[in-house]
């Protein structure tokens, strides 16, 4: 029987998660940064009425950096989950029907949302 143990161990699958622990800290920047423009333009606003936040997203750049950010939101949950999934589901086929309804859950929540946007 081999020891799977110390400097000669066998590693596999090394560097697989470089890729979505650097895309969750990008997302977690794209996500913060929105949020700081976004209490920005609460604070320096002075028409906080539906009108308001209507002209707020009605700019095209408003709407492309939300629609940015929500993509990021939701790419970020994606691999959050994933992630747990992984660590704490054990049985293949359990997980992958969990991991699909999110998926799904996760595209309808995308889909709505640019909708919603798209129709300010």
């Amino acid at each position: 029987m081999k020891n799977n143990i110390g400097p000669k161990r066998l590693v596999s699958g090394a560097h697989y998660g470089l890729g979505e622990f650097l895309a969750q800290r990008a997302t977690a920047i794209v996500m913060a940064v929105y949020t700081v423009v976004l209490l920005a333009a609460f604070l320096t606003g002075n028409n906080f009425s539906y009108e308001g936040w209507a002209g707020l997203f009605a700019q095209t750049w408003f709407k492309l950096f939300t629609l940015a950010t929500l993509i990021g939101l939701f790419y970020h949950a994606w691999v959050g989950v994933v992630s747990v999934y992984q660590d704490y589901i054990k049985n293949v086929g359990v997980r992958f029907l969990i991991q699909t309804a999110s998926a799904m859950w996760l595209i309808a929540c995308a889909v709505w949302s640019v909708q919603i946007l798209w129709s300010v």
